[in-house]
This record gives C-alpha cells, structure tokens and sequence, in this order.
C-alpha cells in the first residue's frame, strides 16, 4: 500500500508552481452543500490529498479549523506558505493520516480521491470522521469548457497520453488511477455511511491562453510521460499551445468547469 501510495504522489513532482498558478480553486458551492448538510459550521475540516491548498483555504472561513493533508513534499511546499492560526498542512497519506479517533466533522478530497486506494482511504476517513460528519469528494471533467476546437484537440492529447501511459514500461507499472466513476458505489460499498448520493454543479472561472496552456500541463499524465518519454509526445503538446494561443490570442476569456460532487453522511 505504501508503495502504491508513494508511486502516486511522486507523479506530482516537479510542477507544483504549475499546477498552484493554473488549476481552479475550490468553488464554495461544496462548502455550501456540506455546510447546510451539518447545519453548522464544522469544527475541524480536512482537505485530503490538498496538493498546493488551492482547495483548503476556501475553508479558511468557514470552519474553526482546516488540515491540509498531503504527500507530495513538492506540492506541501507551496501550501505551507499559506499556513495561518487556524489553517495547517500535514505530510500524510489517504489511508494512514496520523489524526486522531472521531477528531473531524468534514473530510474533502478535491480533485484527488482516484489517486487514493478506496477501501483502506474510506477506513481511515471512517475513523477520524465523528458521527454525523460528512466526506466529499470534488471532481470536475477535463477539459473545462472554451472552444470546441481546443477541447477536440485536447481530448485528441490525452488519447495519446493515455496510450503511452498504459503501453510504455517505464510509465505503466508506476501508478495507479481508480475510476472517477466508481467514487459514488465505493462510498456506498463501504458501509459506513447512512446516505450518499452526487451532485453535479458548474463553476466559471476567467482565464488567458498560458492559463489554459498551464491547465493542461498540470496534468500528471501528460508530465509522466513528458518525464520518461518527452519525443512521444513533445510534437503534439506543441500543437495544442500553437492552437490555443491562435483562438484565444491574448484576450482574457471565459471558461466553465464541470464539476461532479459526491457526499456522505457518516
């Protein structure tokens, strides 16, 4: 397990400024979904998998306090910088946190809970959840809405990316991705919750042409094989920048991110 969970967090070394400066931060429909689920402010709130803190510190406040939790030394860095009396960043992992028994009234995984084995990441959140608590997951769909012929081309990379990563040996045998799918009948399997269920939601963000340039670089597919096999795909990465920057020039614009919210009540 620890190897697993090790091979997963190192495929986020090298890019966390990347990734800080141009993934979305956490939309605050979450906090309001979850908050009107407690019907109180939480207490304690941990943010699983947090990466640079783009998804904690939207709980700065609208709890008493929040925990950061995450592996990646890399990505840590950059949330530590942001730390304050009442938000706080831990090195731990999905399925061994180190936080006490019934300690937390929330646990959050944006954007990370596939990355994380399920049966024993649902074990340790239903030991550090108190009763009545809440765990949600936050994911949205790549890629976010701009122009059509971005998003083809887009989806025409990741084809490739996605090829690669299960074919070239060096890749393969070095990760492990659970399906975004499957979050909701994991949850439920489990059988330590009362209720489950998703909601979907959107969220508008502005954007530039590095930005979103910058969003698709973030992605730990395309730097794991930009890592190991940067030939294979240096030609095509190019292309989609060339594109993006002919459509959108040097204008601010709108981009719309489609978001997937699974939520339970321990």
């Amino acid at each position: 397990m620890d190897n697993i969970s090790s091979k997963n967090a190192d495929r986020f070394l090298g890019f966390a400024d990347t990734y800080e400066n141009a993934r979305p931060i956490m939309p605050i429909y979450p906090v309001k979904i979850i908050k009107q689920y407690l019907m109180e402010n939480p207490e304690t709130v941990v943010d699983l998998g947090c990466g640079t803190g783009l998804s904690t510190m939207v709980w700065e406040c609208n709890c008493n306090k929040v925990i950061g939790i995450e592996p990646s030394d890399d990505m840590r860095k950059v949330a530590i910088s942001k730390q304050n009396e009442n938000v706080s960043f831990l090195k731990g992992y999905s399925h061994e946190t180190g936080l006490d028994n019934n300690s937390v009234n929330v646990v959050v995984c944006s954007q990370s809970f596939h990355w994380m084995e399920p049966s024993s990441t649902l074990a340790e959140i239903n030991r550090i959840l108190k009763n009545g608590g809440i765990f949600t997951t936050v994911d949205c769909d790549w890629p976010p809405v701009s122009h059509w012929e971005v998003e083809k081309a887009y989806m025409k990379l990741f084809d490739k990316v996605h090829c690669i990563e299960e074919t070239l040996p060096t890749i393969k045998d070095n990760f492990i991705r659970y399906k975004k799918s499957k979050h909701l009948d994991n949850i439920i399997n489990s059988g330590f919750f009362s209720f489950a269920r998703e909601v979907v939601f959107s969220n508008t963000e502005k954007c530039t042409s590095d930005r979103l340039i910058n969003l698709t670089l973030s992605q730990g597919s395309l730097q794991g094989v930009l890592k190991n096999a940067p030939k294979l795909i240096f030609e095509d990465v190019e292309s989609f920048k060339s594109l993006v920057n002919q459509i959108f020039k040097d204008r601010t614009f709108e981009i719309e991110f489609s978001y997937r919210m699974r939520i339970a009540i321990k």
